[in-house]
């Protein structure tokens, strides 16, 4: 399509290839619902009014039509699938981009990880923009895969893979004026650069915005968010599967902050892609909440599109990419058809073809990822106290506390007790085949019996067991080493529920559907062993976060995130 193409069709002069006729334009620039029609050419909009004639012309009696769905944070990885599964999940529900940062698979495979991630994305119904993961690795208290140093994301901004810096996790570096992240962000300068500086406050904030930062999505209150609004930076609302922020930060929204909002889902698994959805639930939700469908829409539209720069999408306005949906009821958001870059890609829940190729070719060099030292690996913990650091799940967020509890003690060694919901749990490194493995106990998680063991674990995605003995932990991780990479789940020696993932042992190849099944499989046999979490892998994943506060655990060992600093297991 030529521009001189578009503006004959947007004179009137030549026809469009469709025309949407007697819709509902949602217009997020003039905050009115306009009775009007549409015309797309090719992939854009061509011209919005009447008298268009188009080669198809399509009566949508009255329904309303809005710009395609924005997630302006999200990792791919976490939903366990390739780019082309992820789009069979989220564009029949109105998602028709995402803002994507891919930094898991880069921990695990560096750029090559990125590279993979890139072409699995190519010719998708779903526009994916990457983020250059600035964090590999999140930090220096543990082992990972790789590591993207200012020269590397250089190649990757320059050939076009990224289009800005993805989520600043190092923000005590930030702050205190790193050379290397100070560098990193001198190469993006000018470009959206992300933010995720948890709990940051008072002048520590100041610098961390004035470092160049302009979002943030790790806000858990409105006091934290409306700081972080007030000094600047674009708050990204977030509802993931294991961190549900929506509702607690809803009452931040007003009309005179609302165009500083968006909405993200960050890590959201299969089934709660499948059965909520993806912004679309937050839009349902933030609707039902009182706010108004307008407002949200753009929050879910052009605010996102505006931060990122994606000024050709997020409204409907002739020469913007014709991403759009139909849908009948703005109290009850679901759309019924979507429409991505002018072509009719999903209706009544469903793509209307092929996301992409179902044969996903996995490389070398992000297969075949999960390299432990087994001579060296031991779980036995000699107790050189009563009382220990236990880190403490919270059901739905991200941040952990700090327990101070006493801890079981036989012949000489700490164990789990899982009378007490006390478990231990193991992070080995799987990358390097160090030998290296960090050991603490954690609180939580519910296990009665056996363990459950899974090398996706943010952001090293190392190698990390949870378990009621040392038997079944040492069972769950040679069997995910067996997988190739994988989630699992042991009671003793037996192997209840597993679930391969052969892409850098994050992701499966199998289409979405079957990857939820299989992790249905896994939720079920770890609630059968006494795990009470809605989704305790997920929850698993982020045990070892050393960014979140309060307490992690690294295969380098046990991290006070507060004081950023290693601490002893045993409390004198």
């Amino acid at each position: 399509m030529s521009l001189a193409d578009l503006l004959a069709v947007t004179r009137g002069e030549r026809p469009a290839h469709l025309l949407l006729r007697n819709a509902r334009l949602v217009n997020v620039f003039s905050g009115r619902i306009e009775e009007t029609d549409i015309a797309l050419f090719d992939d854009r909009i061509a011209g919005i009014g009447p008298g268009y004639q188009a080669a198809e012309s399509l009566d949508l009696q009255g329904a309303y039509v809005a710009p395609g769905l924005i997630d302006a944070h999200v990792h791919i990885e976490s939903s366990l699938c390739v780019p082309a599964q992820f789009a069979y999940a989220v564009v029949p529900r109105g998602v028709t981009t995402v803002v994507t940062d891919p930094h898991e698979i880069a921990n695990v495979a560096g750029v090559d990880g990125i590279r993979f991630m890139h072409a699995n994305s190519q010719n998708l119904p779903l526009q994916v923009v990457i983020m250059a993961p600035s964090c590999v690795p999140a930090t220096t208290m543990e082992t990972n895969g790789a590591t993207l140093d200012p020269a590397t994301l250089a190649s990757l901004l320059a050939d076009g893979t990224v289009h800005g810096l993805a989520e600043v996790m190092n923000f005590p570096g930030t702050v205190h004026g790193d050379a290397g992240v100070l560098a990193k962000l001198a190469l993006f300068s000018g470009r959206p650069q992300d933010g995720h500086a948890p709990a940051l406050t008072g002048k520590a904030l100041n610098a961390y915005v004035a470092a160049g930062i302009g979002s943030e999505h790790e806000c858990t209150s409105v006091e934290e968010a409306a700081e972080k609004l007030a000094r600047g930076l674009y708050i990204l609302i977030r509802e993931a599967t294991n961190a549900h922020n929506l509702h607690a930060l809803l009452p931040l929204v007003t009309p005179e902050n609302s165009r500083r909002i968006c909405l993200c889902t960050d890590d959201r698994m299969p089934a709660d892609l499948l059965d909520q959805g993806s912004i679309d639930y937050m839009v349902r939700e933030a609707i039902s909440f009182g706010i108004n469908p307008m407002t949200v829409l753009r929050m879910a539209t052009l605010n996102p599109a505006e931060w990122y720069g994606l000024h050709d999408r997020g409204a409907l306005a002739p020469g913007r990419r014709a991403d759009l949906i139909v849908f009948d009821s703005l109290e009850d958001f679901r759309p019924r058809q979507v429409y991505a870059g002018g072509r009719l890609v999903a209706e009544g829940g469903s793509l209307t073809g092929a996301a992409a190729s179902d044969a996903v070719t996995i490389p070398p060099t992000v297969a075949g990822t999960v390299n432990v030292d087994w001579s060296q690996l031991s779980f036995q913990i000699e107790a050189r106290g009563r009382l220990a650091r236990v880190i403490g799940a919270i059901e739905g967020q991200l941040v952990t506390e700090e327990r101070l509890l006493p801890i079981k003690v036989s012949d000489g060694q700490a164990v789990a007790a899982p009378e007490h919901d006390i478990l231990k749990m193991a992070v080995i490194d799987r990358h390097k085949a160090s030998g290296a493995v960090g050991l603490g106990f954690i609180q939580g998680i519910g296990l009665k019996r056996g363990a459950l063991a899974g090398t996706v674990a943010h952001d090293h995605h190392n190698l990390v067991v949870i378990g009621a003995d040392d038997t079944s932990m040492l069972a769950a991780a040679r069997a995910v080493a067996e997988l190739g990479g994988g989630l699992v789940v042991t009671d003793d020696t037996t192997v209840c529920a597993s679930l391969p993932l052969p892409v850098a042992g994050l992701m499966s190849d199998c289409p979405i559907e079957a990857v939820r099944q299989g992790y249905e499989s896994l939720i079920a046999a770890a609630g059968a062993q006494g795990s009470h979490l809605h989704d305790p892998f997920m929850a698993m994943s982020f045990m070892a976060l050393e960014v979140i506060p309060k307490l992690k655990l690294t295969d380098q060992g046990l991290v006070d995130v507060e004081q950023f600093k290693f601490v002893d297991l045993f409390v004198e």
